[in-house]
């Protein structure tokens, strides 16, 4: 596995989760943006990146993983 590839890989999807995070929980706020609690919801997005990361650990589509041929001769 191409640990760079995978950390940038990784970055991204949570930065993305951050980011979708952040919109959902503004877009709920309807009383108006002086009263957002800035705190919270950074709070809230930056676990949901934590997460994202964590569960990236299981495997990301976008970085293919190098298995060994089954029967351990080269292909």
């Amino acid at each position: 596995m191409n640990w760079k590839e995978w950390i940038k890989a990784a970055g991204i999807r949570a930065l993305k989760t951050v980011a979708q995070t952040a919109v959902g929980l503004l877009s709920g706020n309807v009383i108006g943006i002086t009263q957002v609690d800035w705190l919270g919801t950074l709070s809230v997005a930056a676990m949901a990146g934590v997460l994202s990361l964590l569960t990236s650990l299981a495997g990301l589509p976008e970085v293919p993983q190098e298995h060994p041929p089954e029967d351990g001769k080269e292909a």
